[in-house]
């Protein structure tokens, strides 16, 4: 996950969704789905440049994670200029050919 930009306060996720194409990573340092995935977010990243991903880990921003209702684990929402345009939210593990699928799919 070292190509993911670590987000740590309310004030950056609002700066980061409000600019381009952000992809939001929320994840924890606990879980095994999310150990999983990394595994090859890095590749994801590289693969996909139209995008900026940000990391999140859930339990430093659980009350953002509440507003949001992500509440399972590794989970990813998509923002467009400001405006959350798709999620993949649950609890399941994620393959790389899941999540790339995900971000194929938003226009």
């Amino acid at each position: 996950m070292d190509k993911l930009i670590k987000i740590n306060d309310l004030k950056t996720y609002e700066e980061a969704i409000s600019k381009g194409q952000a992809m939001m990573v929320f994840s924890t340092t606990w879980c095994p789905d999310c150990h999983f995935l990394k595994t090859f977010i890095d590749e994801l990243v590289n693969e996909n440049p139209q995008w900026t991903f940000y990391y999140i880990d859930r339990d430093d921003m659980v009350d953002l994670c509440i507003d949001l209702e992500i509440m399972g684990i590794p989970s990813f929402v998509a923002y467009k200029d400001g405006h959350e345009v798709s999620r993949l939210v649950n609890k399941l593990r994620k393959t790389k050919n899941e999540i790339q699928a995900f971000i194929d799919a938003i226009e």
